[in-house]
């Protein structure tokens, strides 16, 4: 299971929210490229970026933070928030991502996303699955839908889909655990490559995410507000 830190963006800071609410930010770092060094020298590979300003704006806003963080480490990010056009697919791979993260699109707009897929190839896409009461949330989580979120992966999964990040927002940012029910029955009635994300609190918690079968789990607050720590996290890769 791969092991993937966060940096969220706001106003190039990196930040955490809880339960996806901009009120709540909290800022962990004026210099998000000194945190993913630090990531970089405990032996972490992986790194998850999060255009929060993107996301609301709803196109890339951060895309020099996500092009100093490429150019400075060699951790392979994956990029998502605001990603809306093929302008911003472009933006995001130019600045240095490896995968992007495609979620309000997939939602509102499957056909493009499918283009997308097909375009871009199912190792570059990965299909953001954020949902609250397993319903799928859109455009910075400020939009909800009728989307149920295992119906939503099958669908990208049918369509060649291969990634999904996985969210149940009413986890995120709590320290309080990951909806493991929902990410067994995921994995129980799909073939998707699933990323564990939110709620991660604890070694135990990506053990038994990994035992599940997760092929990746990110973790933010629980670094930042240190329930885990980077040695445990280079002893668990």
């Amino acid at each position: 299971m791969r092991i993937i830190p966060a940096i969220d963006i706001i106003g190039g800071k990196c930040v955490r929210l809880t339960k996806g609410d901009y009120s709540t930010q909290k800022i962990y770092s004026e210099n998000p490229v000194d945190m993913a060094k630090m990531f970089e020298d405990n032996d972490i590979k992986f790194l998850h970026v999060v255009d929060l300003d993107g996301a609301k704006s709803k196109q890339i806003v951060n895309y020099k933070t996500l092009e100093m963080l490429s150019s400075k480490t060699g951790l392979q990010i994956d990029f998502g928030g605001g990603i809306k056009s093929e302008t911003d697919i472009k933006t995001a791979f130019e600045c240095g991502a490896k995968q992007i993260t495609v979620g309000s699109v997939a939602a509102q707009n499957p056909e493009l996303m499918l283009e997308w897929l097909v375009k871009y190839g199912a190792e570059k896409i990965i299909l953001g699955a954020d949902c609250k009461n397993r319903m799928i949330a859109t455009n910075g989580w400020l939009e909800s839908s009728s989307l149920d979120v295992v119906e939503f992966i099958k669908e990208f999964n049918k369509n060649g889909g291969t990634y999904s990040i996985v969210t149940d927002i009413d986890k995120d940012g709590m320290l309080q655990g990951p909806a493991f029910g929902l990410y067994e029955e995921i994995l129980d009635e799909t073939t998707i490559s699933l990323i564990a994300s939110g709620g991660i609190t604890t070694i135990e918690d990506l053990q038994k995410l990994k035992k599940l079968g997760c092929e990746g789990a990110i973790i933010g607050k629980a670094i930042y507000e240190g329930t885990i720590n980077l040695k445990e996290l280079t002893e668990l890769c």
